[in-house]
């Protein structure tokens, strides 16, 4: 199954993927949707996909968990150590976008860079979940980019502040649920493009820290909701890592792919002046 958070007259509803249309559901958005219990089975209306405006996959998740450091390939050209666990940072729901939103690049940095992520929503309350059914708990999977300004990212320790700088995170189109990408985890490509230059490519197998993992960590510390949403770390290729640096600029398109799931579209912007 495919579902997505459209917006639809004045708000946003669920909406499930048949064919060339979005089944409309009687749920605001997904993560809603995922805290019902519903099965994502109903539904009459159909509109036409192509014409339908996706909002961020879950706009107002209860949590949102990301994980830096967590391909190989990218922690070496960050010139960072092997971390021995998860290295985890949150992001607050005003820098979620829609997967052809516009992303907001900020007026106070020209260091904003992109790092294509595979993501997953979370489908049931988990907390302290054994690895070997941590899958179990996991709702889908979905295509982010966690857009960073770096050089606020780098004013302390803490990665937050370069991390959710509004209308900066495209996430969606969609969220495919397990059993249509093979079940376990996921092998799919991961590419990244800039104005059509890929700047990216890898497969989420080479995560250093699995799906299962992260979820069985994470629940150790916290517990999660459904429509809770995890980011699972960029491979190598981001603009910062080049040399010379490499960043993104007004009018330059942001293109995410993750194979079997979606593309992310997004055309940067700078920040309006009051």
């Amino acid at each position: 199954m495919r579902l997505a958070t459209i917006r639809h007259q004045d708000g946003t509803r669920a909406a499930r993927l048949e064919g060339d249309d979005y089944v409309l559901l009687d749920h605001s958005d997904v993560g809603a949707l995922l805290a019902s219990g519903d099965d994502g089975q109903g539904g009459s209306v159909r509109v036409p996909a192509a014409g339908a405006s996706t909002a961020p996959l879950v706009p107002h998740p209860n949590k949102i968990i990301c994980l830096g450091l967590n391909y190989q390939s990218h922690i070496l050209e960050m010139g960072r150590d092997v971390p021995a666990y998860p290295t985890l940072f949150a992001k607050y729901d005003g820098a979620l976008i829609g997967a052809r939103d516009p992303i907001t690049l900020p007026m106070v940095s020209d260091r904003v860079d992109w790092e294509a992520e595979l993501g997953f929503v979370v489908g049931r309350t988990a907390r302290h979940v054994p690895r070997q059914k941590a899958l179990d708990y996991v709702a889908g999977y979905t295509v982010i980019n966690d857009v960073t300004v770096r050089d606020y990212q780098r004013r302390t320790r803490e990665f937050l502040s370069g991390k959710t700088f509004e209308a900066t995170t495209p996430v969606g189109p969609v969220l495919v649920t397990p059993d249509e990408l093979g079940g376990g985890e996921p092998d799919l490509e991961i590419r990244c493009e800039v104005d059509g230059e890929v700047m990216q490519r890898s497969r989420t197998s080479d995560l250093l820290f699995g799906i299962a993992d992260i979820l069985s960590y994470v629940s150790d510390i916290i517990t999660l909701k459904p429509g809770d949403l995890i980011a699972t770390g960029t491979p190598g290729g981001v603009g910062d890592g080049r040399d010379p640096k490499v960043y993104l600029k007004p009018g330059q398109t942001l293109v995410t792919t993750i194979e079997g799931i979606g593309e992310l579209r997004n055309l940067c912007v700078p920040e309006p002046r009051s």
